[in-house]
């Protein structure tokens, strides 16, 4: 292995520390897609709500927060969000990594001329990264034009993508499956504690847009 690695040129070394990791992350990313939202399940007690109902344990206050089916939390963004801004994302970006890294390797190994290899793999990487801002937005017009129902997820499991604040602070993202697609829809939580990446949570409310989840203890 030392003596394979001693072997390598420069260019390769790099490309080689770039492909390990973003391709563990991808697969991680792709496992956590596909098992998000496998175990629906019965036990939450959806309601039609309007408002968060937060309860908070240490002053014991009990207050209902403002009428939340009408924001957006997507921190000034709205359906109409730029292509930019659908491109660059966390799942985009790794594809990128991945597909330019492994695409410009193949290429030196068979013998092309670096230069040559890193513009292909960028072309290639940049074609993945807008394949994959395509697949999203695609998911979400799905659920913009009612093709999907976010209700119908109601009572589902799914991971977080992107980590929810306490307490109804901020919105952050979740994935699971609906209607049996995989979707990606921000998410609030009552919860007195965050909700970080990667853990598994539970659909118990759906106000406009926005889903509201509890960390599944199941």
């Amino acid at each position: 292995m030392t003596a394979w690695w001693e072997s390598l040129s420069a260019t390769l070394r790099i490309l080689y520390c770039i492909a390990a990791p973003s391709t563990l992350i991808l697969v991680i990313q792709t496992l956590m897609s596909l098992l998000g939202g496998l175990d629906g399940g019965a036990g939450a007690n959806p309601s039609d709500t309007s408002g968060l109902d937060l309860d908070l344990p240490e002053g014991g206050a009990d207050f209902d927060a403002p009428d939340l089916s009408d924001l957006d939390y997507t921190d000034g963004s709205s359906h109409s969000d730029s292509t930019l801004f659908r491109v660059f994302t966390l799942q985009g970006i790794v594809a990128f990594l991945t597909v330019f890294s492994w695409s410009t390797i193949g290429a030196i190994s068979s013998g092309a001329p670096p230069t040559g290899s890193i513009a292909v793999g960028i072309a290639l990487g940049a074609a993945a990264m807008l394949a994959i801002a395509k697949l999203v937005q695609a998911t979400s017009r799905l659920t913009e034009n009612g093709t999907i129902d976010l209700k119908n997820g109601i009572g589902e499991r799914g991971q977080v993508y992107i980590v929810i604040p306490a307490n109804g602070g901020g919105a952050g993202k979740v994935m699971l499956k609906v209607q049996s697609s995989l979707v990606e829809c921000a998410a609030v939580t009552r919860s007195a504690e965050p909700l970080e990446t990667g853990a598994s949570v539970r659909v118990i409310d759906v106000i406009g847009d926005t889903l509201v989840v509890e960390r599944d203890e199941g």
